[in-house]
C-alpha cells in the first residue's frame, strides 16, 4: 500500500486531526473543510501517530460507521425519519 505524503503539520494540529478523527459525530468531510486533508490523508495521520493497536482499534471503529461520512448518515437520517 502505498502512504501518501503529508504537508508539514504542527504538533497542534497533529493533536486536533486525531481529536476529530476519534469523535463520533465528526465526518471526515468536516475534517476536510477544517484541514484540508482528505480522508486518506487523515488515516496516514492516524497511521503515523498512533501506536499500531490504537490505530487498530480506530480502523475498526470507523470501518462502516455511517456518521464519519456526511452522504450515508444523511441517508440514514432520511430512512429513520420516513419510518416514523
Amino acid at each position: 500500500m502505498k502512504v501518501k505524503k503529508l504537508p508539514p503539520l504542527s504538533r497542534h494540529q497533529v493533536d486536533q486531526i486525531i481529536a476529530m478523527a476519534w469523535a463520533d459525530r465528526v465526518s471526515f468531510d468536516a475534517i476536510t473543510r477544517k484541514t484540508q486533508l482528505d480522508e486518506q490523508s487523515v488515516i496516514t495521520v492516524m497511521r503515523t501517530h498512533l501506536k499500531p493497536k490504537s490505530f487498530q482499534i480506530w480502523r475498526q471503529r470507523v470501518n462502516g460507521r455511517s456518521t464519519k461520512h456526511e452522504k450515508k448518515f444523511r441517508r440514514e437520517q432520511a430512512a429513520i425519519t420516513c419510518e416514523i
